[in-house]
């Protein structure tokens, strides 16, 4: 990952509104949420959240695919993964074991 890429990322995700539907679409992988729905949770209107949902996709977070009539968004989780390799990369200075307790917190259960 470039740092212009992680850089549009982390701008994309320092709003509070984009950062909570990326959560939420996190929470909902695989099967992703419909536009509708990640609306309604923003309490924002379609109009205003559709701005925030195109800086997302902008940045490669979002991902949208059409299912039937609606327009599914899933959290790409591979940009999630890029940038949080970029930030951890040369973590610990190669000291595997400084790094366990970050690991420990990131391991699904």
């Amino acid at each position: 990952m470039s740092t212009d890429d992680a850089l549009s990322i982390l701008s994309a995700l320092g709003h509070p509104t984009r950062l909570d539907a990326f959560r939420l679409l996190i929470r909902h992988e695989p099967e992703g949420l419909s536009t509708g729905e990640l609306v309604e949770a923003s309490g924002l209107t379609q109009s205003t959240f559709s701005t925030h949902l195109a800086v997302m996709a902008k940045a490669g977070l979002v991902l949208s695919e059409k299912r039937g009539r609606q327009q599914i968004q899933r959290a790409n989780l591979d940009a999630l993964r890029g940038l949080m390799v970029y930030l951890a990369k040369d973590c610990c200075q190669g000291r595997a074991e400084l790094c366990e307790p970050l690991l420990a917190e990131l391991t699904c259960c």
